[in-house]
């Protein structure tokens, strides 16, 4: 299973890729294949046509299960990470890639929004998204227990969603 992380935080290294890290880490028992930080893309993701960014969406469209994570800014998802994904085609974008939709924030008034602002998007790119979007508190963003209701919950049926995929050769 090639597994992969997106961290849309406007901040090199942010806790938002850290926590993004070790929830696949945590979930699958080894590290990420492929850290995407979409900031180190740059201004690249303003326009089309930029190899870093084509080679970037590759890497995540090759993969069977990607964490794509934010920080809750302006009540929603980064724009940076907005930018990125709108770098994949409508509707078979992220076909056959099992997604979970991760959003740090400072408390908990923004809890649903990991389900109802970026697991639509994550659909619309034809993702697999079977299971709750993770919302953690930020303060937390480096500590297992944060994650564990929802891989207690879910964790089997990412990986059984990815694992699919793996198993009808499709990688």
């Amino acid at each position: 299973m090639i597994v992969s992380v997106v961290a849309g935080n406007p901040k090199p290294a942010s806790r938002t890729l850290t926590a993004a890290s070790l929830l696949a880490s945590t979930l699958t028992g080894k590290d990420p294949d492929h850290v995407v930080d979409v900031v180190d893309l740059g201004a690249g993701l303003l326009g089309w046509g930029d190899a870093a960014v084509a080679e970037a969406v590759e890497t995540v469209a090759g993969s069977d299960l990607v964490v794509f994570a934010s920080p809750t800014f302006k009540a929603t998802y980064t724009g940076l990470l907005k930018l990125f994904l709108d770098q994949f085609s409508t509707s078979d974008g992220l076909q056959d890639v099992t997604a979970i939709p991760l959003m740090l924030g400072a408390g908990p008034a923004h809890y649903m929004a990991p389900d109802l602002l970026l697991k639509p998007v994550l659909v619309e790119l034809g993702a697999i998204v079977p299971a709750a979007g993770l919302y953690v508190v930020d303060k937390l963003y480096d500590d297992t227990e944060a994650f564990a209701p929802w891989i207690d919950r879910w964790g089997a049926v990412v990986l059984a969603s990815a694992n699919a995929t793996v198993s009808a050769g499709d990688r």
